[in-house]
């Protein structure tokens, strides 16, 4: 799930929960749009209204349903996102990896192509359509840039971004992402596979959920043309091969095969799941979801997670760290390949039973014939970050990207090895620790005082006298019998402080 550059700022789902979008028509002066319009015409220019706190709108459909314009994120970031008004649910970004500035400074322009333009006047978003005439909304959702001759030249339902609605043609040229980047919806030659970009950097995605065509109406037939998805207003999510109207495959929703007054959308929403819901007049009902179990999804806990089957609770593989926050210890990335032996290429060792991967029927693997030789083989291999090895079968299955979250089983004989970067982790663990050898240090600093003081006027009342034997002929400091027992504690505090 975020790691990505933090150089690009992604539109993350807890960024969209927060935002409740009030979309009102408003009159403002240029160079502010008076009032959402029902189609954009070349010359069309809008910029952000600074006293707008979560919508603008600028463009809407026919029946109102559906409206294009200037989406608040963070206070200073802008999307240029379309609505479905009612929900004031984000169905489509136009920018959805890095966000513009809301500044009155940007601007949205239509000259043919719809053009987003940055505060220093550089295109950061384009439709690169020149010719266009016009832009409009269907009352499908669809954005549509036209020609006189009503011909489209370019339309949202071709580059999708994490939702799709009943209507919509899925192709295996398209990808559906999840709001904070970490997963994605593609199509194969005959299946539908969910992804995880567990390693920045890589195009090699872990699959960690598959469903193939059962080809029951009608088969794949190879040479024919690729397939495409569709969501179906009767409630399922059909397959298609091109050219040939009967479906390849179905999965039905809940609610199938009724048709309702709602609409129909399927999300990839930022766990990795794949959900369908229907427009009820007031909410979004759940109808589907592609995986049942919290613990099947790829990451449910965190890095170096620990998700229990029985329960769904989480924990961490260290059985130490607190879990919070949904990690255990912080995101990780790249490998230990690095040259030297620096932190970058140093780690230290995580050894847990009990566990096994959410995906492994998904994951390659070697046949080995111990633990201890699967374990040898990622620890010698820089890309390596874990091996899980069932000693049943003798399958290990070797990790190559930073640990995700593990599934604990009753079977011990499902071991797992772990690489945690240097310095990650030991922080965390160390807290209690560390609150207690201070609570300590504090005590022996109060009992040291205590016998320093007794001692002292133990001294003064054997001596007697001993205001004026205390003080010097030169009316300095004696040193006095506590001078080594301050250095004595001092030296104790220093141990306790390097073994700490």
């Amino acid at each position: 799930m975020e790691t990505f550059t933090k150089s690009v700022t992604r539109l993350s789902s807890a960024q969209l929960l927060l935002i409740t979008l009030t979309v009102l028509l408003y009159v403002t002066s240029p160079p502010y749009v008076a009032a959402a319009q029902a189609e954009l015409p070349r010359g069309f220019k809008a910029a952000p209204d600074p006293s707008i706190q979560t919508f603008q709108p600028l463009l809407t459909d026919p029946t109102g349903n559906f409206s294009l314009g200037f989406l608040r994120v963070n206070k200073t970031q802008l999307a240029l996102a379309l609505l479905h008004v009612p929900s004031s649910d984000p169905f489509w970004l136009a920018n959805p990896t890095q966000l513009a500035r809301w500044s009155d400074r940007t601007t949205l322009l239509f000259n043919g192509s719809l053009v987003l333009l940055d505060s220093q006047s550089r295109v950061f978003w384009s439709t690169h359509t020149e010719t266009g005439d016009r832009v409009a909304i269907l009352d499908t959702s669809n954005v549509q840039i036209q020609t006189p001759q009503d011909n489209v030249l370019w339309q949202s339902f071709d580059v999708p971004t994490n939702t799709l609605v009943e209507n919509q043609n899925f192709t295996s040229t398209m990808k559906l992402v999840s709001s904070n980047g970490l997963y994605s919806m593609q199509l194969g030659n005959d299946f539908m596979g969910l992804y995880a970009k567990f390693k920045p950097g890589s195009n090699a995605d872990q699959m960690y959920w598959k469903h193939k065509a059962m080809e029951v109406k009608a088969q794949v037939v190879e040479g024919k043309g690729p397939i495409y998805a569709r969501v179906e207003p009767d409630g399922f999510i059909g397959m298609y091969q091109t050219g040939n109207p009967a479906p390849v495959d179905i999965q039905p929703f809940m609610t199938y095969p009724r048709l309702i007054n709602g609409l129909r959308k399927v999300r990839l929403e930022p766990d990795g799941n794949l959900k369908a819901y229907y427009w009820g007049g007031s909410n979004w009902a759940l109808d589907f979801q592609a995986i049942d179990t919290t613990c099947e999804l790829p990451s449910p806990c965190g890095s170096f997670g620990l998700c229990e089957a029985g329960n769904s609770s989480c924990s961490c593989l260290d059985n130490q760290t607190e879990f919070r926050s949904g990690e255990c210890f912080p995101v990780q990335s790249g490998d230990f390949c690095g040259s030297g032996w620096g932190e970058i290429n140093s780690f230290w060792v995580l050894r847990r039973s009990g566990v096994e991967l959410p995906y492994k029927e998904l994951m390659g693997y070697k046949t080995m014939s111990s633990y201890g030789e699967c374990e040898r083989t990622c620890e010698s291999n820089c890309s390596c970050w874990g091996a899980v090895y069932n000693n049943g079968s003798g399958f290990c299955y070797l990790i190559d990207y930073p640990i995700q979250s593990l599934v604990g089983v009753g079977d011990e004989s499902k071991m797992g090895y772990f690489k945690v970067r240097e310095g990650a982790g030991r922080k965390k663990i160390n807290v209690g620790v560390g609150v207690g050898i201070g609570v300590v240090c504090v005590a022996l600093l109060i009992f040291i005082g205590v016998v320093g003081v007794w001692r002292f006027r133990a001294w003064r009342r054997k001596r007697g006298g001993a205001g004026k034997r205390f003080m010097g002929q030169d009316g300095g400091v004696s040193p006095g019998p506590y001078k080594d027992l301050g250095s004595a504690s001092f030296k104790s505090i220093e141990i306790v402080g390097q073994n700490s």
